[in-house]
């Protein structure tokens, strides 16, 4: 009975060593950090810029309106993840 016991205690122990044996060393760490999404804009013109004159309490006033644009926007890259090299934690 003591053979077989101290046997498995030997296995068991023979089997738990590798385990042991490997543990790794830490080399770089990363955070993972977002990067939000890049955009093209246009504009384009809707109306120009003129002048008018125009009738009020009596009085001819000439006003200026500046022209007028729409703007547009176009997704160029969507937003996405990168691992960015940080300070290890341990």
């Amino acid at each position: 009975m003591k053979k077989v016991l101290l046997g498995a205690v030997f296995a068991a122990s023979a089997f738990a060593a590798p385990a042991f044996a490997w543990e790794g060393q830490v080399v770089a760490c990363y955070d993972k950090v977002w990067v939000p999404a890049k955009y093209k804009y246009n504009k384009t013109l809707v109306m120009a810029a003129h002048s008018e004159w125009e009738h009020k309490n009596g009085q001819m006033i000439k006003m200026h309106y500046p022209a007028v644009y729409k703007e547009h926007k176009h997704l160029v890259k969507p937003g996405h993840y990168v691992a960015r090299k940080a300070p290890c934690k341990h």
